[in-house]
């Protein structure tokens, strides 16, 4: 809260707090501030302060006034003219800033849970285990070859023949030649762009979907073009008119408890997918993060089709700890070498340390059992996440299905960017939908990461901000 009583003015401790979010990038280029009304309700100060105080970050360079707008955060130098101008333009805009995205959801204010975050709560995750298994690791013999040697191009060799038997699991039949090990899915991905794509190519993506990956192609030069999602997949008349008009080389998608919506993609849709790809020559890259949170009879393409028009992507990080970058892909045998090359190029290596702990965990069943055991607290959690949401008048997102998973995709009926700003100000941090489209808009879409979802004093602070919006959206009487 702002205080009269600090060695600050109000309107310095305003363009303060404002400044922060901006250099923190919680406020991301292009993001509009509250109006000067609006501002001024919400922080009990006069409209004279908000204005001095956004001529405060005016003069600083941190945003810009645009003529009966309003005030938005600045793009950087350059920002806005960074894709080459000989590349045919992309349907829809991607965010401007993937780091801005990544640093807003991954902060956490004053240390409160994070009903909009992407990751389980510390308390749920299995520190003895991994403690347990670097331990066995750490004697000098053992050590020695995994920490003094680059070792494999391709990944640990123990990793990968432990991968290529739980992926058999999951019905997918791939050799451990067929695995290369990356750092996280997020570079996993990256690496399959860069070894298929070029500048300029088209990628069919989902929407909502994850909008780093969006920003992510659209700065590598490629043409991003979103298909509606919906609970059995994607709107697969939508994707054949964009087959027909751009000839896309990928089509990018979380099929097994996607993220924000938690649906999964049905058999049907999936033959239906797998016919357009071979019809019209694409590949499709399975994006299967959450993989230890979903039933183990979900349905992959990868299994469908046998590793032949599909590239299949995972990691651990959701699993076992986001600061364990253990990650991997599945390809065709056609294509490994070439993968292979282009993660010497990005990383040179991956952590063997790692690696061969998670080697480890898989083979020891340790990781399983752990598994479980999330799954079963998640879906407590999950039933009492959604019951304080109906509590507070929220609805799964139209069109949806009731999902499993971290995720829930719910309607809060107000401007969720509006309200995540204000939700700020009391220390909770949402995930609007707007993060979750390829061209920012308005929504009252909302993805809650059900995990954290249950505090009821957020819930409580959620309606107060949330009436507060509805009071001040209703036009002033005559």
């Amino acid at each position: 809260m702002l205080s009269r009583d600090a060695a600050a003015t109000l309107t310095e401790q305003l363009a303060q707090r404002y400044a922060e979010r901006i250099r923190e990038r919680l406020l991301a280029p292009g993001a509009r501030l509250p109006s000067v009304r609006d501002c001024a309700q919400r922080h009990g100060v006069s409209p004279h302060t908000v204005v001095a105080a956004y001529d405060l970050l005016l003069a600083q360079g941190l945003i810009e006034a645009r003529r009966q707008r309003g005030f938005f955060v600045r793009a950087a130098a350059g920002a806005r003219d960074a894709a080459p101008s000989n590349l045919p333009r992309t349907p829809a805009a991607a965010p401007v800033d993937a780091a801005a995205l990544i640093r807003s959801m991954f902060h956490t204010p004053g240390g409160r849970p994070a009903p909009g975050g992407g990751t389980l709560p510390p308390e749920w995750l299995d520190l003895p285990l991994l403690a347990g298994t670097l331990r066995r690791l750490l004697s000098a013999e053992r050590l020695a070859p995994l920490a003094l040697h680059y070792g494999d191009p391709a990944g640990d060799p123990r990793l990968r023949a432990a991968l290529a038997q739980k992926l058999a699991d999951f019905g997918v039949a791939a050799a451990p030649e067929q695995v290369i090990t990356t750092l996280g899915a997020t570079q996993a991905l990256d690496i399959v762009s860069r070894t298929l794509l070029a500048p300029g190519d088209a990628v069919l993506v989902d929407e909502p979907g994850w909008a780093v990956e969006f920003a992510r192609l659209a700065q590598l030069g490629m043409r991003v073009l979103p298909v509606p999602r919906g609970p059995d997949g994607p709107d697969l008349n939508v994707m054949e008119a964009l087959i027909a008009t751009h000839r896309p080389r990928l089509y990018v998608t979380v099929s097994v408890l996607h993220n924000p919506t938690g649906a999964s993609l049905s058999l049907g849709h999936a033959h239906r997918l797998l016919t357009l790809a071979q019809a019209h020559d694409f590949r499709i890259v399975e994006d299967d993060t959450y993989a230890w949170l979903a039933p183990p009879h979900a349905a992959r393409v990868a299994a469908l089709d046998g590793l032949q028009r599909t590239i299949y992507v995972s990691g651990f990080s959701k699993i076992l700890a986001p600061g364990w970058r253990v990650g991997f892909i599945a390809a065709p045998a056609e294509l490994t070498a070439r993968l292979v090359d282009v993660k010497l190029l990005t990383s040179l290596t991956t952590p063997a340390l790692t690696e061969r702990s998670v080697a480890l965990c898989l083979e020891q069943g340790a990781l399983r059992r752990h598994a479980e055991r999330v799954r079963e607290r998640l879906d407590t959690a999950r039933a009492r996440s959604l019951a304080l949401a109906a509590e507070h008048g929220c609805a799964p997102a139209p069109g949806t299905a009731a999902g499993r998973g971290m995720f829930a995709w719910l309607d809060t009926g107000v401007d969720t960017d509006r309200l995540a700003q204000s939700l700020l100000d009391d220390g909770w941090l949402i995930a609007p939908g707007s993060l979750f489209h390829a061209a920012r808009a308005p929504t009252p879409l909302m993805r809650l990461n059900v995990a954290n979802g249950s505090d009821r004093a957020f819930w409580r602070a959620f309606a107060e901000r949330r009436a507060e919006l509805r009071r001040r959206a209703r036009p002033a009487p005559a």
